[in-house]
């Protein structure tokens, strides 16, 4: 039920009703979404009214024009993260709305708060401002569709726990349901609920090789939890306690946290806690994390990670860390703007599994800056598809079809349910990604099975169709036009201009359901795509991911070819970034074979600088696709003196790297596989296989030997 305040003049009525209505929300310690409708210039100044009413803790304006101070662009969001407003409203009529800042600002208005909303009154009858990011060349933003926007509208309307305020119009104020029983104190004094009390003892209390595993929705204090642990673990004398996360923002509260109960502590850098003792918590970045691991510098006995928001980590990654740190903790976020930890456990556990069977896990359910039934976290999770449910697994499903934007913004059902997929399969998946599936231009999309209960899909967007004249000048570097990543890479950064005069189909997500895998069904959803692209006359399609073993067999084997790999590790995976294409007609083909020959001519030597790094794993999956060689007799007997005589290894390198590139397409035996592995590292990368010299010599001999 509602209640509906009328008054002569609608503005003060209307203030004094929300205020009132604030206050049964902090008595509940309940938030509330406030959605208020009117022209820019009168819903601006009735929503500055509000602001000047009441003495609002850490009130904040997001905006591009606001008429508050201080007022935060909506870019800024998550560097409010950690800190607590009561008075939160979003402008989403100057700069647009953006669904990652609002799913980023959510989760840091307290109890007794509002999130307000500003729109115009016919907000989802066209794209706003924010739309200029997904505009990708030729489009211009205002030519876009605005499903995502629209969506949001009709959800605002329905939503009986939002409070609707139009201008001139008075308030309407929901009409709120008892509150739950208070939860009991817990039994440590610097935690705040229960939940968050368990979670510090096992974080204190880390075993050797029996790994910690912490999953939390937003808002259930999983962060401060940490910040805690670690000055558990510092009283204890632990010497250096490495934390890492996609980014320093995620890990601000653990530092907040920590510094508040080491008063005596110097903070050298806003991510680092250092003790007079020389002890010290601090933050390291993944790519830096997995470099220093992969040379030895960090991990080993008695060594300590703490891994925030690991869901928007890869898991091979959160793989290799498990190996190297005896005693670590990953903590993520199950719904929210960071990346989805509900496909987390599916995709590390058989890791967990293999390396720590040991390992334990506790989910902490209870809010802290609010209470159970909290109706704007009901309200965020409906808009923003925070929850939204992976499908029930179906047997004997039809073939693949085609399903449109506009089909899958009007039904609710669907939509849940595909996002509920993508979710699940990819380790970066925020609530802008909703906003792209139904508005990005040039977008298809592709379900295998019924659309209420899909089995896979792939989402691909169009790519290049340049002119030569634009071609030429990315390739030089005087242009950049917005989006094309597969095609202006491969221009500005590999040199080939046909790259951006062919047609593209780029794949941006591909996801199969966890209980159909390794059955064919990702395979069969880019055939389909494929044959459809081809007869709309597209010359070419790609992908580009991390690069890791695993991924590059899939796409090798579904027939794509590296064409690029990034010289330098991504900042947020730590991993390099590798594209693959496949032909689909003579000319995509002309355009594939100079794309090849370029990427072959360039990896040799990069592998010896820039890309020293790169896994030799990967390395190995890119070499069974390289033109076939044949060993002259004088390279398959400088072969045999390495693994049998005593033939210096770096004077037969050359033939080395031949025999490598044969082996690498040959059928293998499991030891023959990790051999190659280690020949691959050494013969191209110059990477030892044992610290010593001279056991590094024996075991590149062992190496060869088993390979002949």
């Amino acid at each position: 039920m509602m209640t509906h305040v009328k008054s002569a003049s609608p503005l003060s009525r209307a203030l004094s009703a929300v205020l009132m209505h604030t206050q049964r929300l902090k008595r509940r310690g309940w938030r509330q979404w406030l959605w208020l409708q009117g022209d820019p210039e009168h819903a601006r100044r009735e929503a500055r009214t509000l602001w000047h009413a009441h003495a609002w803790q850490a009130p904040l304006w997001v905006g591009e024009h606001p008429l508050c101070e201080p007022a935060l662009p909506v870019s800024q969001a998550r560097t409010r993260l950690g800190q607590e407003h009561q008075l939160i409203v979003y402008d989403a009529i100057s700069g647009g709305f953006d669904p990652d800042a609002l799913g980023a600002l959510g989760g840091t208005l307290m109890a007794g708060g509002l999130l307000v909303l500003i729109t115009p009154c016919d907000w989802g009858s066209a794209p706003d401002r924010d739309y200029r990011r997904m505009a990708d060349y030729p489009y211009a933003w205002v030519s876009l569709t605005s499903h995502y926007l629209a969506r949001l509208a009709r959800l605002l309307r329905a939503d009986v726990s939002v409070i609707h305020w139009r201008v001139g119009e008075g308030v309407h104020l929901p009409r709120l349901p008892p509150s739950a029983q208070r939860p009991a104190p817990p039994p440590d004094a610097d935690c705040l609920t229960r939940d968050q009390a368990r979670a510090v003892a096992m974080l204190a209390g880390l075993k050797r090789r029996r790994p910690l595993v912490i999953t939390a929705d937003r808002g259930r204090g999983k962060s401060a939890a940490l910040g805690i642990a670690c000055a558990r673990l510092l009283d204890k004398g632990i010497a250096t306690i490495w934390v890492t996360a996609p980014r320093p923002a995620a890990v601000a509260p653990l530092f907040e946290c920590l510094a508040t109960l080491c008063p005596q502590s110097e903070r050298p850098s806003p991510h680092e806690v250092r003790l007079a003792s020389g002890q010290r918590v601090a933050f390291i970045a993944p790519d830096a994390l997995s470099a220093s691991v992969e040379r030895a510098e960090l991990g080993g006995d008695g060594s300590y990670l703490l891994v925030d928001e690991a869901a928007a980590i890869p898991a091979v990654l959160l793989g290799r860390w498990l190996q190297a740190f005896p005693r670590i903790a990953f903590a993520t976020t199950v719904h929210g703007y960071e990346g989805s930890g509900r496909g987390f456990a599916l995709r590390f556990r058989d890791q967990l599994d293999r390396y720590t069977p040991q390992w334990r896990e506790l989910t902490l359910n209870t809010p802290v800056r609010w209470r159970e039934g909290d109706p704007l976290e009901a309200t965020l999770n409906r808009l923003l598809l925070l929850k939204a449910p992976l499908p029930p697994r179906v047997n004997d499903v039809g073939p693949s079809c085609r399903v449109t934007q506009a089909a899958l913004a009007q039904d609710e059902t669907a939509l849940n349910a595909l996002f509920g997929l993508l979710v699940q399969s990819h380790y970066r998946t925020t609530p802008a990604d909703v906003r792209q599936l139904l508005d990005g231009p040039a977008t298809q999309i592709r379900v295998h099975g019924s659309i209420h209960a899909p089995q896979g899909v792939v989402v691909t967007r169009s790519e290049g169709g340049f002119t030569s004249e634009l071609a030429e000048q990315v390739a030089r570097g005087e242009r950049r036009p917005q989006g094309h990543l597969l095609a202006q890479s491969l221009a500005a950064h590999g040199g080939c201009r046909r790259a951006l005069t062919a047609r593209w189909r780029r794949v941006t997500r591909i996801a199969v359901h966890p209980d159909a895998r390794r059955h064919g069904n990702g395979q069969a959803l880019l055939t389909a795509e494929m044959a459809a692209a081809r007869d709309e006359g597209i010359d070419l399609f790609g992908a580009t991911f991390g690069a890791e073993a695993g991924l590059v067999r899939f796409w090798r084997q579904a027939g794509f070819m590296p064409v690029r790999l990034g010289i330098a590790r991504d900042t947020a995976t730590g991993e390099f970034a590798v594209m693959v294409t496949k032909a689909l007609n003579p000319r995509g083909e002309r355009v594939l074979a100079e794309l090849r020959q370029r990427f072959q001519e360039a990896l040799f030597n990069l592998l010896a600088f820039e890309l020293r790094e790169l896994p030799a794993g990967v390395l190995v999956q890119l070499l069974k696709g390289w033109p076939r060689l044949t060993l002259s007799e004088s390279q398959r007997q400088d072969v045999e003196d390495v693994a049998y005589a005593k033939r210096d290894p770096r004077l037969a390198r050359a033939a080395l790297q031949a025999f490598s590139v044969i082996a690498a397409q040959q059928a293998l035996t499991r030891e023959q596989q990790a051999a190659l592995v280690a020949l691959v590292g050494w013969a191209f990368q110059n990477r030892p296989l044992e610290k010593g010299h001279k056991a590094a010599v024996v075991a590149l001999r062992q190496a060869v030997a088993a390979l002949l």
